[in-house]
């Protein structure tokens, strides 16, 4: 090794330092935005066991415009859209899996069963995101909470027979997740609890 290699390895370390400062600014965020979403996220995971708050941290900071959010009401709507977005992604991922012409029968049935569910669970939160700017919060609340179910139920289908992986175990995951935090935040302004 030369000498002069150790402070070599100082400029790319540097580097990487300065691109995600500048690329974690370049999104928006301040420390107001982080802070409403880490707060909201620690309510959430404390309203529901089975929401990591983890996870609703990332999701919530990776979705376009949480660095424009100021209050709970517009992190709600930001939410939903986000959930929406897994869905229609889910959704073509699904369709990739069906062009598999060698796919065992129940699988490809349980994979037709899911693309309705999924289809079915995107209309379904536009109509939540419209209720929810509309401050319908019990509609969007039921909304929600099907595209919640339609995640399980999905998952629940490949469980049927023995010895069956669900190829979207992750996805269906991902779903409840995001259903979860949704609801939370909802749950949240519908109690009047919306001062975070």
């Amino acid at each position: 090794m030369r000498a002069g290699s150790s402070s070599s390895l100082g400029i790319p370390l540097f580097l990487s330092f300065f691109l995600l400062i500048s690329t974690s600014t370049s999104h928006g965020f301040t420390a107001g935005n982080s802070s409403l979403i880490r707060r909201t996220c620690k309510k959430c995971a404390q309203s529901d066991p089975n929401l990591s708050y983890n996870f609703c941290v990332t999701s919530l900071q990776a979705a376009p415009n949480s660095h424009c959010a100021n209050n709970l009401r517009q992190l709600g709507k930001i939410s939903i859209k986000l959930l929406r977005r897994n869905l229609t992604n889910s959704r073509s991922y699904i369709k990739e899996l069906l062009r598999n012409k060698r796919m065992e029968p129940f699988v490809r049935s349980c994979l037709h069963d899911c693309l309705d569910l999924y289809s079915d669970a995107i209309l379904t939160a536009k109509q939540g995101v419209q209720d929810y700017k509309a401050k319908r919060y019990e509609d969007s609340n039921i909304e929600v909470s099907s595209i919640m179910d339609a995640a399980t139920t999905c998952e629940d289908g490949f469980k049927e027979e023995e010895g069956v992986v669900s190829p979207l175990t992750k996805r269906n995951h991902d779903t409840f997740q995001l259903s979860a935090i949704a609801l939370s935040i909802i749950n949240m302004i519908r109690s009047d609890y919306g001062s975070i």
